[in-house]
Protein backbone atom coordinates (compact mmCIF):
# COMPACT_ATOMS: atom_id res chain seq x y z
CA UNK A 1 0.00 0.00 0.00
CA UNK A 2 1.69 3.24 -0.97
CA UNK A 3 1.91 6.14 1.78
CA UNK A 4 -0.60 7.99 -0.05
CA UNK A 5 -3.73 5.27 0.40
CA UNK A 6 -2.42 5.23 4.35
CA UNK A 7 -2.77 8.68 4.82
CA UNK A 8 -6.17 8.89 3.16
CA UNK A 9 -7.34 5.38 5.25
CA UNK A 10 -5.50 7.10 8.25
CA UNK A 11 -7.23 10.44 8.37
CA UNK A 12 -10.62 8.74 7.16
CA UNK A 13 -10.05 6.83 10.22
CA UNK A 14 -9.64 10.12 12.31
CA UNK A 15 -12.38 11.73 10.67
CA UNK A 16 -14.66 9.18 11.16
CA UNK A 17 -13.93 9.18 15.43
CA UNK A 18 -14.28 12.45 15.51
CA UNK A 19 -17.64 12.13 13.48
CA UNK A 20 -18.86 9.98 16.77
CA UNK A 21 -17.21 12.84 18.74
CA UNK A 22 -18.36 15.87 17.86
CA UNK A 23 -21.01 14.61 15.13
CA UNK A 24 -20.62 14.10 11.27
CA UNK A 25 -21.59 17.73 10.13
CA UNK A 26 -18.73 19.05 12.50
CA UNK A 27 -16.10 16.58 11.92
CA UNK A 28 -16.79 16.97 8.18
CA UNK A 29 -16.84 20.58 7.95
CA UNK A 30 -13.92 20.73 9.99
CA UNK A 31 -11.67 18.28 7.56
CA UNK A 32 -12.97 19.86 4.50
CA UNK A 33 -11.38 23.67 6.09
CA UNK A 34 -7.91 21.52 5.59
CA UNK A 35 -6.24 23.11 2.22
CA UNK A 36 -5.63 20.25 -0.15
CA UNK A 37 -7.86 17.75 1.94
CA UNK A 38 -10.63 16.33 -0.07
CA UNK A 39 -13.60 14.16 2.19
CA UNK A 40 -16.95 12.90 0.27
CA UNK A 41 -20.07 13.99 2.57
CA UNK A 42 -19.92 10.38 4.46
CA UNK A 43 -16.27 11.31 5.70
CA UNK A 44 -14.32 9.37 3.43
CA UNK A 45 -11.45 10.77 2.06
CA UNK A 46 -10.79 11.63 -1.16
CA UNK A 47 -7.78 13.37 -1.79
CA UNK A 48 -4.67 14.55 0.65
CA UNK A 49 -2.86 17.08 -0.97
CA UNK A 50 0.73 17.28 -1.77
CA UNK A 51 1.80 16.88 1.35
CA UNK A 52 0.08 14.14 2.93
CA UNK A 53 1.88 14.25 6.29
CA UNK A 54 1.45 18.19 6.75
CA UNK A 55 -2.34 17.64 5.90
CA UNK A 56 -2.74 15.35 8.47
CA UNK A 57 -1.04 17.41 10.95
CA UNK A 58 -3.55 20.30 9.87
CA UNK A 59 -6.36 18.54 10.39
CA UNK A 60 -5.74 17.03 13.96
CA UNK A 61 -4.60 20.74 14.50
CA UNK A 62 -8.55 21.74 13.38
CA UNK A 63 -10.15 19.47 15.81
CA UNK A 64 -7.36 20.03 18.32
CA UNK A 65 -8.49 23.37 18.27
CA UNK A 66 -11.90 22.15 19.20
CA UNK A 67 -11.76 19.61 21.90
CA UNK A 68 -8.35 19.84 22.84
CA UNK A 69 -6.46 16.93 25.02
CA UNK A 70 -9.40 15.11 24.24
CA UNK A 71 -9.16 14.71 20.88
CA UNK A 72 -4.51 13.75 21.05
CA UNK A 73 -5.21 10.88 23.47
CA UNK A 74 -8.75 9.26 21.21
CA UNK A 75 -5.91 9.70 17.81
CA UNK A 76 -3.44 7.64 19.57
CA UNK A 77 -4.79 4.14 18.76
CA UNK A 78 -5.18 5.30 15.84
CA UNK A 79 -1.85 6.33 14.91
CA UNK A 80 -0.01 3.22 16.40
CA UNK A 81 -2.13 1.10 13.05
CA UNK A 82 -0.06 3.29 10.59
CA UNK A 83 3.80 2.15 11.73
CA UNK A 84 4.78 2.57 8.44
CA UNK A 85 3.78 6.19 8.35
CA UNK A 86 6.79 6.92 11.37
CA UNK A 87 3.88 9.16 12.53
CA UNK A 88 5.01 10.69 16.33
CA UNK A 89 2.35 11.74 19.06
CA UNK A 90 1.12 15.01 16.93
Amino acid sequence: MDEKTQYSLLISEIIKKQSVILGPEIAILKARSVPGLMVDNDGKVTGVGVNPKETLQNLVDQYVELSGQIVKNALGSIFAKYPDLNLKSQ
